[in-house]
């Protein structure tokens, strides 16, 4: 079995990808830990507790995180997910409760108590960061630690330059990127074009597979496919988080991937939360001379593997095979 813990602002994409893990035979999930992006962390916790009841992992704890970014101000994504983060379905209230206790002491405690444990963040990196800043030895127990956040020098999807989940607290990605952990960073880019849910395959999830996942799966996420469509221009429904989840599951899902030197935008006017990849290890040279050649950015050691791009069809099954 693979230990996980998940980290998650959860709203309808999320849901599905905890679902994914839920779902997944040999994945054993340690601990759901909320932060606030998408929604409130008390939303995010109905939601992700309504998810694992519907899976059955009524065992797994669920705890509360921190309710804000370390410096920035709060901004939800009501306009993408719907108000209750869950395309509003307005599903029943979960029985599970969350447990006592936060979740970043639960995430020093659960990631120490499992080495090798995979941690997966499908939200703003806050929890993370401050567990981090707490306890920087935890960094060593981490085998994976599997990020569905940035663009990789692509376009953003909240701004031009960045993706929601690093903007939302770009100081908390600065420090978890800068901390050591062997991150995988799987960028918002790689749903979109032909990753992308197709009319045909959500009818094969509805109709065809035909379940209480495969339902859920669609359902919860009608306002994200509205905005996707009408907002963004993509042709179907993007799911940013069950791609990744897919990567942490099968990291064969990944066709094309390479170490980085990665930075956080923190300071920029309009490029705020910006995951600056050195794609060309520009800052990673070896020179006694550097008269004829002055970095405009420090020296930077290539450490962020960065997925360039899927197999979508192999994401796609294995999307399937979770919601049969």
């Amino acid at each position: 079995m693979r230990s996980m813990i998940i980290d998650t602002d959860t709203a309808s994409d999320d849901a599905v990808a905890i679902l994914m893990a839920a779902r997944t035979p040999d994945i054993d999930i340690k601990a759901v830990t909320i932060v606030a992006g998408n929604m409130p962390v008390a939303q995010g916790s109905i939601n992700a507790r309504y998810t694992l009841e519907l899976c059955g992992k009524t065992d797994v704890p669920v705890y509360h995180g921190a309710d804000a970014p370390l410096t920035r101000e709060v901004y939800r994504a009501y306009f993408f997910h719907g108000n209750d983060g869950m395309g509003n379905m307005e599903y029943p209230a979960p029985k599970m409760q969350p447990r006592q206790g936060h979740a970043v002491d639960a995430l020093i405690e659960t990631i120490k108590a499992n080495p090798g444990i995979i941690l997966v963040t499908l939200g703003p990196l806050t929890n993370v960061a401050l567990a981090l800043s707490k306890a920087p030895e935890i960094v060593g127990n981490v085998s994976r630690c599997v990020v569905m956040g940035g663009a990789a020098n692509t376009v953003g999807n909240v701004t031009p330059a960045a993706e929601y989940n690093i903007w939302c607290d770009p100081e908390a990605a600065r420090i978890c990127f800068r901390s050591g952990l062997p991150i995988e960073m799987v960028g918002w880019e790689l749903c979109r074009g032909e990753a992308n849910l197709s009319d045909e395959d959500m009818h094969h999830c509805k109709q065809v597979i035909n379940t209480k996942y495969s339902n859920f799966a669609i359902d919860c996420n009608a306002s994200a496919l509205k905005a996707s469509r009408e907002w963004l221009g993509d042709p179907g429904l993007g799911l940013p988080d069950p791609t990744a989840m897919a990567v942490a599951i099968d990291p064969t899902i990944c066709t094309r991937s390479s170490k980085h030197y990665v930075e956080i935008e923190c300071d920029g006017t309009f490029t705020r939360g910006m995951t600056i990849v050195d794609s060309c290890n520009v800052t990673n040279y070896e020179t006694e001379n550097v008269e004829m050649w002055q970095p405009v950015v420090q020296k930077g050691k290539p450490h962020i593997s960065v997925c360039w791009s899927l197999d979508n069809e192999r994401w796609k099954e294995l999307l399937y095979k979770c919601l049969s």
